[in-house]
């Protein structure tokens, strides 16, 4: 890693990659036609330049640029340090230089010695114009025991300057989050201004020691530009002897002003009147640097271009770039501004941001006619449209069963206008093959209205009775349908709203929630007696059809309720057969997939595969199922217990009895043979069985 050769191989080949697909730089003058302004696809305005013209140097005194083979520009780097590769250059209105600079890293053996390293010295002239962004940078560290700081230059107090630092660490493997940068594994911290040249400083040792940390086997730190790095767990955790980052080269951003040597001031102030004053274009301006001494060129307010170079600052035309400029008239460019106004006959209070409207100086008799004829035909048009919607609503109302859910007088009947206020994208709370599901509030209370999609519904009379049977079943397991709206294509059902959402959310959301082993065994046994409930305790034996984890909501107090059974059909005791494949594949019953035949039992393997999310928080997949069903059945199969699939946050410390019991009742579930599978009224009374044994 020592040598020159080696040193540029990391520098370029991972920044050209970076390079090409940086957005290309608007072509800018130079300072003299003879200077080439361009290295590859990097564009190379003035002050900056490559080489000479007729022996006249073709940048400012500290902004050369080398291109090496005609195609990577570089700056020349001090003391020790390589060349610096240059990704792009921009003067105005913000000055940066983007270079590419290598990850400094260091890696050790199970002792803790260091076997290789590289320190990234930055070696920029302490009295050049570049200094490091603080803007536009961050300090990266990734490390499991590990500090690090920026270290440059000589101080007053100690031999080195030291500037901000930062520590990464991390008990284990598991510690580091994907795309989680805040100090475990992965930190990241603010650059000060003022920094040149500068190396990025590893503390080894003590309490900094890395032995026995074989998952985590090197540091790395860089300075790179803000935002430009996403922590992966990968550079962190491998096995390979010198580490996954440490060839490979960041972005970083420079900041640089005119900072000349010798007699010249280095402020605005002073430097005015001095004949090397770099502000050279007119309509250009000066502006005292905000890193470091020294100051910048832009152009004034409607110029545009490059204020290092006579007349490089040129007008814009703002009529050209609406899209930037307002004007909502007509526009006329002048040299440093525009105007917008309206047109002859045209009025607007603001032309620039409100559109000029026509002035027609009308008979005020004509007027009023014209607006009285055509309020008159709003008028009627307003009446037309309401008396049709009305009826349209009635017809709605009488066609999906209306009168007769008005005698039975089991569930309210909501009106469309109740309901429409609620029917809004921001209150979306879900989406599915049935439909929309809307939170909202009804009478003072919370609850959720089910849109069905078009072509959902079934006909009256079965849409009525099932209506009916629906709003008889009341047990604390099953959500609870409060009324519906009967006044649309396909009527709306309204339900109790269950704040937490489904258990499919708990286990496998965005932000999984902490869930102790008790608390799903009280799950899987309360969703057990409210599927045993609809199969043997209601009025008319339900089938629920699609029992999976997105159908087990969850309140408050993480009491589950059994949701959408309304999408399967209520079979009548003597009419089990149905030719519909309903519900997910993933948790159908592979005998209900080959005979069509929908039974309670169906319901109880779909159950199973429930009870197998539950207790490893794996998601089934389908078809093969292959990472959960099929992992626990060949478990059982050979006598195995099942320890590796439970989740660890209940296997640790827990009654591995108890979960292999619970496993071993999912496996009863899934049996191929139907009849050997239990019933939901046993696999509750089980379930209450396992949790009054951890209560003893």
């Amino acid at each position: 890693m020592g040598s020159s050769s080696m040193m540029w191989m990391i520098l370029v080949l991972p920044a050209l990659l970076v390079a090409t697909m940086s957005a290309p730089v608007p072509e800018t003058l130079t300072l003299s036609p003879g200077c080439v302004n361009r290295c590859g696809n990097v564009s190379i305005p003035y002050p900056f330049g490559i080489g000479k013209d007729g022996g006249n140097d073709c940048f400012r005194k500290g902004f050369k640029i080398s291109c090496i083979n005609n195609s990577v520009p570089v700056m020349a780097g001090t003391g020790t340090s390589p060349d610096i590769q240059v990704l792009s250059l921009s003067v105005s209105p913000h000055p940066v230089a983007q270079v590419m600079r290598p990850v400094s890293w260091q890696c050790f053996n199970v002792t803790g010695y260091v076997t290789g390293s590289y320190y990234g010295e930055l070696g920029l002239d302490v009295e050049g114009v570049y200094r490091i962004s603080s803007d536009l940078n961050e300090l990266v560290i990734l490390g499991c025991n590990t500090y690090v700081q920026i270290m440059a230059g000589a101080g007053e107090r100690h031999s080195y300057m030291y500037y901000t630092a930062c520590v990464a660490y991390a008990n284990d493997a598991s510690g580091p989050i994907e795309g989680a940068c805040t100090g475990i594994g992965c930190c990241s911290v603010g650059v000060p201004s003022g920094i040149t040249q500068s190396i990025l400083s590893f503390e080894t040792g003590g309490y900094w020691s890395h032995a026995n940390q074989t998952f985590c086997p090197c540091d790395y730190a860089f300075i790179v530009d803000r935002g430009y790095y996403t922590f992966k767990r990968a550079d962190l955790i491998h096995t390979d002897v010198n580490g996954s980052l440490s060839t490979t080269s960041m972005p970083m951003s420079l900041d640089w002003a005119i900072r000349d040597k010798g007699s010249l001031p280095w402020t605005c102030a002073a430097a005015a009147s001095a004949p090397e004053y770099a502000c050279k274009s007119v309509h250009s301006e000066c502006v005292d640097s905000k890193n470091g001494p020294g100051y910048i060129c832009n152009c004034t307010a409607g110029y545009e271009g490059n204020a290092y170079v006579v007349n490089g600052c040129t007008d814009i035309d703002e009529c050209a770039r609406p899209e930037d400029y307002s004007c909502r008239g007509k526009c006329k460019n002048f040299d440093g501004h525009y105007k917008c106004d309206c047109g002859t006959g045209y009025k607007s209070n603001d032309p620039y941001k409100e559109s000029c409207t026509p002035i027609i100086p009308l008979p005020a008799q004509i007027s009023i006619g014209i607006i009285g004829g055509i309020l008159l035909l709003a008028f009627i048009a307003f009446i037309i449209i309401v008396r049709r919607e009305r009826h349209m609503r009635r017809e709605l109302y009488r066609k999906n069963g209306g009168p007769t859910l008005e005698k039975a007088s089991i569930i309210k009947l909501f009106k469309k206008d109740d309901l429409t206020p609620i029917l809004k994208p921001s209150n979306t709370i879900g989406k599915g093959g049935f439909g929309e599901v809307y939170k909202g509030l009804v009478d003072g209370a919370w609850v959720a209205v089910k849109k069905p999609v078009r072509g959902n519904q079934m006909e009256s009379d079965q849409f009525t009775n099932e209506i009916i049977i629906q709003s008889k079943v009341i047990h604390k397991n099953i959500v609870r349908l409060i009324g519906c709206c009967l006044e649309v294509d396909t009527p709306m059902l309204v339900y109790e709203f269950i704040s937490q959402g489904s258990m499919d959310d708990i286990l496998h959301g965005g932000e999984k929630k902490p869930l102790s082993l008790d608390a799903r065994m009280n799950i899987a046994a309360e969703a057990a007696q409210g599927l045993a409930y609809m199969h043997s305790q209601a009025n008319t034996v339900i089938l629920h059809g699609d029992v999976k984890p997105a159908n087990i909501l969850l309140d408050d107090k993480f009491v589950p309720k059994i949701s959408d059974f309304g999408i399967s059909r209520l079979i009548a005791r003597d009419n089990e057969h149905t030719a519909l494949v309903i519900g997910d594949m993933t948790y159908m019953d592979p005998v209900y997939l080959q005979t069509g035949l929908l039974t309670a039992k169906s319901d109880v393997y779909s159950f199973g595969v429930v009870i197998l999310e539950l207790i490893s928080r794996k998601k089934a997949t389908h078809p093969s199922n292959t990472s959960l069903v099929n992992s626990f059945i060949e478990n059982h199969k050979k006598g195995m217990k099942s320890t590796e699939l439970f989740d660890p946050e209940i296997a640790v410390g827990a009654d591995v009895g108890l979960l292999d019991s619970l496993a071993d009742l999912a496996m009863k579930c899934l049996d191929l043979d139907v009849d050997q599978r239990p019933t939901m009224t046993q696999i509750a009374e089980q379930l209450v069985a396992f949790i009054r044994s951890r209560q003893m």
